[in-house]
């Protein structure tokens, strides 16, 4: 009995390969404000996204923090049955602002510790309303994922227009000559927390893999 003739790999058909789902995000690192001196609309964002969060056995990542937006987004979570990891520098330990309840507590000696801890823990970021800690995160976890280091996704909530003058700086930079068109892509922009997690279930899978080692 003869065998067919062999076909030339060159010439073979590619595979039809099944379209895969967006990857699960199971941690989220959320940046967010330790003053609990704001509007009430961004106390309520930061207890509604831990709440939705825990509910979904999503695990926060944040600051460490039990004061401000970061202790009401962690006591949320805590409260709805789900995981928080916390990350704070010795000297922010020290001065007792750490969050004493939490799945866990790590203390860093240093604030750039803190940040790649946070990134390794973490699958996604949400940046909700804060302060210049907040903004240096954000920009610091934005520049990385424009150096390709990374390419976890980014939502920016901008509750009630609060991020609209960092949106606008973005266009600013952009019209002026210092970045490209394509800063824009690197983070997403939505009104709440809903709409936040809502982008991040549909969010594409990442085109790079994470190289923490240069950051």
């Amino acid at each position: 009995m003869s065998l067919p003739p062999a076909i030339p790999a060159s010439q073979a058909p590619a595979p039809t390969l099944p379209s895969l789902p967006p990857p699960e995000v199971r941690s989220i690192c959320v940046f967010c404000g330790s003053s609990g001196r704001v509007a009430e609309r961004w106390r309520d964002a930061a207890s509604r996204l831990g709440r939705l969060m825990g509910e979904k056995g999503i695990t926060l990542v944040y600051g460490g923090g039990r004061v401000g937006l970061m202790g009401l987004c962690a006591d949320a979570a805590l409260s709805a049955g789900g995981r928080v990891v916390g990350v704070i520098p010795r000297i922010l330990h020290e001065v007792e602002v750490a969050h004493q309840s939490l799945t866990e507590l790590h203390v860093t000696e240093t604030m750039h510790e803190r940040k790649k801890l946070m990134f390794d823990r973490s699958d996604a970021f949400v940046v909700l309303p804060g302060g210049i800690g907040t903004l240096d995160e954000t920009f610091e976890i934005v520049t990385w994922r424009q150096l390709r280091l990374h390419d976890k996704p980014i939502v920016v909530v901008d509750d009630g227009g609060y991020w609209r003058p960092f949106s606008a700086m973005i266009d600013h930079i952009i019209a002026t000559g210092f970045a490209t068109e394509r800063t824009r892509q690197l983070f997403q922009v939505v009104d709440g927390v809903e709409a936040a997690l809502a982008a991040l279930a549909h969010a594409p899978p990442p085109a790079v893999p994470d190289d923490s080692s240069k950051m």
